[in-house]
């Protein structure tokens, strides 16, 4: 089952999720502030270990353009600290068990894995602007080199 996707000019839907720490994060909290929402599927896996990492690279143009970045995975806040730990990522890291956001989004369905065609997250990234409306929505992103395409697309390259 495919989740609707989203589409620029959508409103973002609001969420609530806890962080590594167990804190919530909420995106209405971030009215007034441009945000970056990436989905991904597993904490701790090379492709996620790899963007996110990207992200945490860039954290500092992002920022310098009043960009949030916030990343979601259906991982429980345990792992995520364990990853944000390893890994040095400091962005919050939210956790989606339910998949409930990731249902909201259209980041979640189905996807061809290895050939395969299986049900789970589809790696997206959404830019949401200040208002809380969708500016850009991406689907089945690549892992690598994502990050550099987005700098690039926003002006920041």
């Amino acid at each position: 089952m495919q989740t609707p996707r989203l589409a620029p000019g959508d409103t973002a839907p609001d969420f609530t999720l806890p962080d590594a720490e167990g804190t919530t994060v909420s995106l209405h909290d971030q009215r007034g502030r441009k945000v970056i929402v990436y989905f991904y599927p597993a904490a701790m896996t090379p492709g996620c270990t790899k963007q996110a990492c990207d992200f945490r690279d860039s954290l500092d143009s992002l920022g310098a353009a009043g960009y949030t970045v916030l990343g979601i995975s259906p991982d429980k806040p345990e792992k995520l600290a364990k990853f944000r730990d390893r890994d040095g990522v400091t962005f919050p890291l939210l956790s989606d068990p339910d998949r409930t956001t990731l249902g909201a989004y259209g980041a979640f369905g189905e996807k061809t894995m290895y050939g395969k065609t299986v049900t789970g997250v589809i790696r997206s990234t959404f830019v949401i602007d200040e208002d809380g409306v969708v500016e850009q929505a991406r689907y089945n992103v690549k892992a690598t080199g994502h990050v550099a395409k987005l700098r690039r697309d926003l002006g920041l390259d």
